[in-house]
């Protein structure tokens, strides 16, 4: 009853006329037509192929088509009276190889999105990173081989040149500290790599990378809104025991801190041993091309993490106390539904001093649907999203700097290394049809944005 109550007491007018309401999305999750019109092979290409690595051995090879799809798709976020859409560019549908020669004809395909969007009047959001390296450099070492600052912005500098005369909000990267611990450190997802040893190079390059490419941003589009995206979980200790507190510490300095503080220009929290180690992959200037004045921070939260002390856990010691272990309502990822940790990790972002403007640019759930002839009723991601906004809307209204929230996502899509059993979509998807179903979810955001 309470949620109910809570979803009846929320108006977009509380919010104020300047805050951005939107949906997002990620081209390897949606796109499909992985080699279609000259796209190159994406690390997530190759990485679904290994046996064993992806749920039920799914591949994003058609996905959602939003490639061939994208009209039918515009057309329901314009229908749910959704102002904004966020969508990322894919690296390799632009430049196959990486580097070197440009492909028009993914230039082209992005041009025909974004010219759609604004002839029906949804606001185009474009993230330039969103995970999807190009193979090519990979093999080259990816984000481990600190040649990558110059192909990064060799990209970037490509799609600013391309799309910046229309597009006027931009993200640079989409979770950092996602591609790369679970990327290169843990291996669950692509490219795979494991250990210190390719994490450390990685976190160092990419924080280069992302200032470099938003300097360059910068330079070549002074007059777009600029920013760039973190995960983050809101992080409580086990117990008051002062080995837990310090382990939740750390925790923390991995999970939120570890790139939102150099960008910030306070420098890598080094305090944690798993980190220091980063400094020998320091070049003289450096410190100097780590930090950037973005417009927005784009805050991604979806849960919270309980933590103890774990004397066994090499490198931080300390561990996650699952969700499934714990008594909680779930959803299909095995997260715990805690809607205060938004308002908290809003708090905490809002904290710091350097931060001009908040923007909650993905927050979501998946759970198990339900379809009956051409409905889905989703009463828990409807009562998910109301409590979650709820918690927005507190933040805001005790002064929180947060200026706009993107629900994840638009259609079920493609759950990197979940293939696509967890369903997160606003949309329901037929992957063998195609056929698109509007959920109670998307009616509801409709109804609250109309």
């Amino acid at each position: 009853m309470a949620s109910e109550q809570a979803g009846q007491e929320l108006d977009k007018k509380l919010f104020g006329n300047d805050f951005a309401w939107g949906v997002s999305t990620a081209a390897l999750q949606i796109e499909g037509s992985c080699g279609a019109d000259g796209k190159g092979t994406s690390i997530w290409d190759t990485f679904t192929s290994k046996k064993g690595k992806i749920l039920n051995g799914d591949k994003p090879t058609t996905a959602c088509d939003f490639y061939n799809n994208y009209r039918e798709d515009i057309d329901l976020v314009k229908k749910l009276n959704i102002p904004n859409f966020r969508f990322s560019i894919a690296w390799p549908r632009i430049l196959p190889k990486g580097e070197g020669e440009v492909n028009q004809a993914g230039i082209d395909h992005y041009n025909k999105v974004i010219d759609y969007c604004i002839s029906q009047g949804v606001e185009p959001w474009l993230t330039i990173y969103h995970w999807d390296l190009p193979q090519a450099l990979e093999d080259k070492g990816g984000w481990t081989n600190r040649d990558i600052i110059g192909w990064f912005t060799n990209y970037v500098q490509i799609c600013a040149d391309a799309f910046g005369d229309r597009v006027k909000n931009w993200m640079v990267m989409n979770e950092p500290a996602v591609f790369t611990g679970a990327g290169y450190f843990l291996g669950i997802h692509a490219p795979g790599r494991m250990g210190l040893r390719n994490f450390l190079p990685a976190v160092h390059h990419v924080v280069l990378s992302l200032v470099a490419g938003a300097k360059l941003m910068r330079k070549t589009l002074p007059d777009v809104h600029l920013g760039t995206t973190f995960s983050c979980s809101h992080i409580e200790p086990y117990s008051d025991r002062p080995k837990d507190i310090a382990a939740a510490k750390r925790a923390d300095a991995l999970i939120n801190r570890l790139f939102l503080e150099p960008i910030l220009g306070l420098g890598y929290p080094i305090e944690v041993a798993a980190i220091k180690g980063i400094q020998k992959y320091f070049k003289p200037g450096d410190e100097d091309n780590m930090r950037f004045d973005f417009d927005f921070i784009g805050l991604q939260n979806y849960t919270r993490e309980i933590v103890k002390y774990s004397f066994f856990t090499p490198y931080i010691g300390a561990i996650l106390v699952k969700a499934e272990k714990r008594d909680v309502e779930l959803t299909d990822m095995k997260w715990e539904v805690h809607p205060p940790a938004i308002y908290h990790m809003l708090k905490k972002y809002d904290s710091y001093p350097q931060i001009k403007k908040i923007i909650v640019t993905e927050n979501g759930a998946a759970f198990p649907d339900v379809v009956t002839g051409d409905t889905v009723d989703d009463p828990k991601r409807v009562t998910y999203l109301q409590n979650h906004i709820q918690q927005v809307l507190k933040a805001k209204q005790e002064g929180c700097k947060v200026f706009g929230y993107f629900v994840w996502t638009l259609t079920d899509n493609f759950e990197w290394a979940e293939g696509y059993h967890p369903r997160f979509g606003l949309i329901h998807v037929d992957f063998d049809t195609q056929k698109r179903i509007v959920k109670a979810s998307g009616q509801w955001y409709a109804n609250l944005l109309g």
